[in-house]
């Protein structure tokens, strides 16, 4: 697992995005390459659009190998050192059309939820009333009707309230990706079940490419199509794991073996990580 793997491309499916030999380094640039203490080292990351459908791509690995620093790239948010960015073939723009939902509840706690998922809208140069019909529609299909006038806040709304508000804003001006970075990590175990499933019909219908940021086994085999894996010091890919689990996906998949058996080879890839590095 030193070694980072090679991406197979398909060449019946076009390329989505391509992170091509990124690094990552805080070290000043006078500092010799070989004593720069690298985050990330040469990394290559490809996902393939599957037309009338998007793909689902989990990204994996121990704290601080890189994960949500990949995300910041892709949206634009953070310059890698060295490498390139390629959104259908063509190098990131700043400018580039990607939603993004943090762990973090990232709605403007002063707008209320019609103004925070309209918002995206408006911002694009939508009249005002249009931009309204829209995210009123929006907020019935991530279940908050009756909420759009409450403030997108703790104090008004819960923790899975306030994500189906992100994620209302993040799929509203149907982007061709979304960039989740552990969108339901501080949720309780029976609302995060919850979201999983809302997420997947989401994404169902809107046919979105989602890179997912998770560290639970459970959730990136109930979400992923694909799972990569990464390890650290510094940051590479190390594993990629295709699940095969068919789609769509709902409480009985939990049951099926072939969940509980693609749980296991993903946890045996997290372990020897760990593992080596210990050794």
């Amino acid at each position: 697992m030193d070694e980072q793997i090679n991406f197979r491309h398909d060449l019946s499916l076009s390329d989505l995005l391509e992170l091509k030999d990124v690094s990552l380094t805080y070290d000043e640039k006078k500092v010799p390459d070989e004593k720069k203490k690298w985050i990330i080292k040469n990394l290559s990351f490809l996902v393939q659009d599957i037309p009338n459908r998007g793909q689902f791509a989990v990204i994996m690995g121990p704290s601080g190998c890189g994960k949500s620093t990949i995300l910041r790239f892709l949206a634009g948010l953070q310059k890698p050192t060295s490498g390139q960015i390629f959104i259908k073939g063509q190098q990131l723009k700043e400018d580039e059309h990607i939603g993004m939902v943090f762990q973090q509840y990232s709605s403007f706690e002063w707008y209320s939820v019609l103004k925070n998922v309209s918002l995206p809208l408006i911002l694009r140069g939508l009249a005002k009333k249009e931009a309204k019909e829209k995210a009123l529609e929006m907020i019935n299909k991530v279940g908050l009707s009756g909420q759009e006038h409450k403030y997108a806040s703790e104090r008004e709304l819960s923790g899975g309230q306030l994500q189906r508000v992100a994620i209302a804003r993040s799929l509203i001006s149907n982007p061709e990706m979304v960039l989740m970075d552990e969108p339901f990590g501080s949720l309780d175990p029976y609302t995060r079940i919850h979201m999983q499933q809302m997420l997947l019909a989401m994404w169902e219908q809107f046919q979105s490419t989602v890179v997912f940021v998770t560290h639970s086994k459970e959730e990136a085999v109930f979400l992923g199509d694909d799972i990569y894996i990464m390890a650290n010091n510094p940051g590479r890919i190390a594993r990629h794991i295709h699940v095969e689990l068919p789609y769509p996906r709902n409480l009985q998949t939990r049951r099926d073996k072939r969940f509980f058996d693609t749980v296991s080879v993903v946890d045996e890839a997290l372990r020897s990580l760990d593992n080596a590095g210990k050794n």
